[in-house]
């Protein structure tokens, strides 16, 4: 098997994984291929053709993954196509951008807890929990991903360093 076939059976195995997780099938393909391409960029004409999935599907998948931040359009000089690529510093951004889910659960726990009559009752007991959940998750994601951030910035720059 050449490096090409395992790395095109590879984004497929996680494309799996992600459209069992919930994800849309086109959309993983699509985001898993970009993921493993050695090209730097794909247009949606590559995405079709390497997928063997419509343009109508790359599109919705491109739409979707842009909005989550998992797909970038970039200029590409003397063609009219858009570009795609997966971004750098996608999957830190990702994380982050889940601080206002975080932040709007511990809000609801909190709300209904009080509206529950304090935790000493089941729904309590459980919007308890489900606050204390988010609150830790609102407190210890934010640093996690500075610390993920400053490590991956000295690791590309030992990389970089070493050529």
């Amino acid at each position: 098997m050449s490096d090409n076939e395992r790395l095109r059976d590879l984004a497929e195995n996680l494309a799996l994984i992600l459209a069992q997780g919930g994800m849309q099938k086109a959309t993983a393909r699509v985001m898993t291929s970009l993921l493993f391409s050695r090209q730097e960029t794909m247009t949606a004409a590559d995405l079709c053709e390497e997928l063997q999935i419509s343009s109508g599907a790359v599109s919705g998948a491109v739409k979707q993954l842009a909005q989550s931040g998992l797909l970038e359009r970039v200029p590409a000089p003397g063609s009219r196509r858009d570009h795609y690529r997966f971004p750098d510093g996608a999957w830190a951004r990702l994380m982050s951008q889940q601080n206002q889910l975080l932040s709007t659960m511990s809000e609801v726990a909190e709300q209904g807890l009080a509206a529950a009559d304090g935790p000493s009752t089941p729904a309590g007991r459980r919007l308890a929990e489900m606050g204390d959940f988010y609150a830790f998750m609102l407190r210890e994601l934010p640093p996690l991903i500075a610390r993920w951030r400053t490590d991956f910035t000295a690791k590309r720059e030992v990389r970089v360093w070493r050529g």
